[in-house]
């Protein structure tokens, strides 16, 4: 990690104040003077500040339910960012891993670990995710087989990856996909001839939205749920 980001992580300073401290003199990296900020340093490295030890901050692992009217952002746009919701020091420090539409509710992760992060986001790892989906129109037996095939969407060249429907009612579903496009789940159902009225993301991976948690509600995950990733 760079100099500069580690002094962050462990205090409350901005960068540019960082930098200032660096540039004074004032930062030193196991027992030598260290002014360069993108100089590399380790969660085992000795930094102290004006000689007072640093300590590395501990990543952070949430589970949000997220309600209705909110973005999965660290930027406020039309929407407030979901990130108001969480009652803690330096949220927006924070990233949503797996984000959802702001008329789509349920689980978000939340966590300044990178790594742990992508293992989750990246098409690659084929983390799956369970949506509940209720439809404006009857669900028919053969979407299953569909959306195990694969089905083309409007303006993309390849099928979408084989895909779950467990249909629970006649205009009710779960469906676990391994992808994150565009409105995804959306543009399933619209290429079978349907239009999602209500979606709500159940489960990412192996954790699954905690029952006890209300609409706008969060907990930290615990260490079986952040090993699960």
């Amino acid at each position: 990690m760079r100099l500069d980001k580690y002094i962050c992580r462990c205090t409350e300073l901005s960068r540019s104040e960082a930098k200032k401290l660096l540039k004074q003199g004032l930062i030193k990296v196991n027992g030598e003077i260290e002014k360069d900020p993108g100089a590399q340093v380790y969660e085992e490295s000795d930094v102290r500040l004006d000689g007072r030890q640093l300590s590395f901050a501990k990543a952070r692992y949430i589970m949000l339910h997220k309600p209705m009217d909110c973005i999965c952002s660290n930027v406020d746009e039309l929407y407030p960012s979901v990130l108001h919701l969480l009652e803690i020091d330096r949220a927006f420090d924070l990233h949503i891993a797996g984000r959802l539409d702001a008329d789509t509710t349920g689980l978000v992760l939340v966590t300044d670990d990178g790594q742990w992060s992508h293992r989750i986001t990246s098409p690659k790892k084929l983390c799956a995710k369970r949506y509940r989906v209720q439809t404006s129109k009857p669900i028919p037996e053969s979407a299953i087989e569909r959306f195990k095939d694969g089905v083309q969407l409007q303006n993309e060249k390849n099928l979408t990856k084989p895909a779950i429907l467990e249909i629970l009612a006649e205009k009710e579903a779960l469906l676990t996909i391994t992808e994150g496009k565009y409105h995804q789940v959306k543009r399933m159902f619209a290429a079978i001839g349907n239009r999602v009225v209500d979606l709500h993301r159940e489960q990412i991976g192996e954790i699954e939205l905690d029952p006890d948690l209300g609409l706008g509600e969060w907990r930290y995950l615990t260490e079986q749920e952040i090993a699960s990733v």
